[in-house]
Parts: structure tokens; sequence; C-alpha cells
């Protein structure tokens, strides 16, 4: 299938709808044709991504009536939300709504937290504020590519950053039965996955040289991560994750520990997980320690494991904004468009971020 189909951004000007921006200026089969920005319509997108003003000299960002109106009118959208949540919701019902009454196709990936359980209670539990829009949860599913083969659903919340390195590490150990159901995980991550608004956090003379904890054994993604594992593997974990914010701006380090059913040596723990990942085109597991650096900017993820007999610890990396959500997405849309799953996204590490 050679036809382009038109893509849609939602999310302004963060740092994932950028980074959707310049995977799908490379994807053989998508064309941006419009991105939201309700605060700044009119304005060049090339004043927010400076970094992109070769490939999106002209764009401009559009109101949501202009995008509304956009899917009113094309055929086929593949639609992509890196809005808040909390806020995701509801323009996402409104465009499906609109595709519906003027029956078009739309797919929808939303990266944001909103559509990432099965039921409005449990969203709202987490986040502390009505869901935007309780009757589209049965429309998506929330899952890692790698874990689920096709979506049972038309459109697919894609889970976090943190959520992905720790999946990825994880379901093998639960799926094989290798593990007790009791997982420790310490996730370190950029800078950049707080987001562009400045906070304290992000600040960098409070983050370079330096690294800490934050929401230790708390964080508001481990019910996201623990309903994910579940939906991969029929097991629910119980989940201690204590994650860090590292010195650097993209990539994320997860260590997972569990202890181990029956003793086994680490060869045997990587055949297990090069065995379980052997049709997954963007993972690999290799014999030496994964680094940050290998993956920065690219949708592979790099696992290796190692054991002592009655412990094993799974090591995970992954680039934060790109297979932790834009790459993830586009991986999600290539497959309920019946892309390539690799299409638009091979290329590799620069290696030297």
């Amino acid at each position: 299938m050679n036809e382009v189909t038109p893509a849609i951004v939602l999310g302004g000007t963060g740092y994932v709808a950028g980074e959707l921006l310049r995977l799908i200026a490379g994807h053989p089969q998508l064309e941006v044709a419009a991105i939201l920005s309700d605060s700044q319509p009119g304005a060049p997108v090339a004043g927010a991504f400076a970094h992109l003003r070769s490939t999106y000299p002209d764009l401009k960002f559009s109101d949501l009536d202009a995008i509304e109106a956009l899917i009113r009118n094309s055929p086929r959208c593949a639609l992509f939300s890196a809005a808040p949540h909390g806020v995701a919701a509801a323009i996402i019902d409104r465009l499906l709504t609109a595709s519906a009454a003027a029956r078009t196709r739309v797919h929808c990936v939303d990266i944001s937290a909103d559509f990432r359980y099965s039921n409005a209670a449990a969203y709202e539990a987490v986040y502390k504020h009505p869901h935007g829009a309780p009757a589209r949860i049965h429309e998506f599913i929330c899952a890692v590519p790698e874990h689920l083969q096709k979506s049972p659903t038309p459109h697919v919340a894609h889970p976090g950053c943190f959520a992905t390195a720790t999946l990825l590490a994880s379901v093998p150990l639960l799926a094989l039965g290798l593990t007790d159901t009791r997982l420790f995980v310490t996730g370190i991550t950029g800078s950049t996955g707080s987001g562009r608004k400045p906070v304290e956090g992000t600040h960098h003379p409070h983050r370079h040289s330096d690294l800490y904890s934050y929401g230790a054994l708390s964080h508001r993604h481990v019910p996201e991560i623990i309903a994910c594992a579940k939906l991969a593997t029929g097991v629910e974990p119980e989940l201690n994750f204590v994650p860090h914010s590292g010195p650097f701006a993209r990539g994320i380090h997860v260590t997972v520990q569990a202890s181990l059913k029956k003793s086994i040596g680490t060869p045997q723990a990587l055949d297990a997980l090069k065995s379980y990942y052997k049709d997954c085109p963007f993972v690999h597991v290799s014999d030496t320690a994964p680094r940050v650096k290998d993956v920065a900017t690219s949708n592979y993820a790099n696992l290796s494991a190692v054991t002592n007999g009655n412990s094993i610890a799974v090591m995970s990396v992954v680039d934060n904004l790109n297979k932790g959500a834009a790459g993830g997405a586009i991986q999600w849309m290539n497959r309920l468009l019946g892309f390539a799953e690799t299409a638009g996204l091979t290329a590799p590490a620069p290696g030297w971020t």
C-alpha cells in the first residue's frame, strides 16, 4: 500500500509533539496535515521547533475547528494525541464524533494517560479528576506493541516511557514463569520526560551532575504498568518502583529484579529473552549491559540480563521520546493502518548524543 495518509498531531509545542513531527517527516506513508495549538493558531511551527524548520518551513499551527473540518473532509486520517492527560480525552472524543458523523475513517493513538485504564473509576482514582470521555474507553486498548500483536480495538493508548522500559524487561519473566510475581524496579529518566515547561526538576543547574529519586514506591504510573503486564501475561505482578531523575536529556534506564522460581544461569536467561523477542524488530537482547546512548533518539530497545542462581536482574534502555512515546505510537499506527510495522522507524541512534 503506497497511499499517503494525512497525519494530525495534537499536543501543540510539547516535546512529544515535536518528536512526532520529526518522525512523520521520514515516514514513507504518512504526511503531516495539521498540528493543533489552540493558544498559537496561525503561528509558524518552526517557531516552536527550530530544528524542524527545514522540513516544515511553511507549516502553521491549527485550531481545533480547522482540525475537525480536516477530519470531516479526509477519507482517512492518522490521529496522534500528545495532549496532556485530563485534556486529551475530550479533544479526541470531539474529533472521533466528527469523523463518525462524516463517515470518515480515523485511527487514533493516544500518548497521554487518558485511555490507559479499562474504566473511568480506575483513571479517576489515580488522576483525581473526572475522565473526559468515559464512553470512549472501550474503544482503546493499552499495550506495548511487542506484547500485543494485533489491537482488538480501533484505537490504542500507548503506555508511558517508564512503563515501556519496565514492561519490556518484566513481561518475559512473568509470561515464561521464570520468577515470582514480586518485582523490584529502579528507573532513571532524562529531563525531557518531565515535559517542555521548565520546573525545578528539569532546571539545568538542579539536574546537572546530579541523581535523585522521586515518587519512590508511589509513582502514578505503577497501576498502568501492572494493568499492561496483566493484559500481556495473565499475571498481576506486585511492582515496587523507584524512579530517578538523571543528568541527561533523553533516554531511560530501568533495572528489574526478581527471585527466580528455578535456578538458571545467565546464558539461559539471555536465551529466554532472545527467544521471547525473536520476532520483534525493535528489541535487541545482548550479552553486555545496555547503554542509553545506544538507543537515544531511536525506536530501539536494548535489553540484557544476569543471574546469580536465585535472582535475576534485567536491564532495559529506551529513548523516552521515541520508543517510549512518539515512535511507539507510530509503530502502533503502522499496524492499525496496515503498513509495515517498521515504516519510518528504522533510523539508528547517533551514538554520540
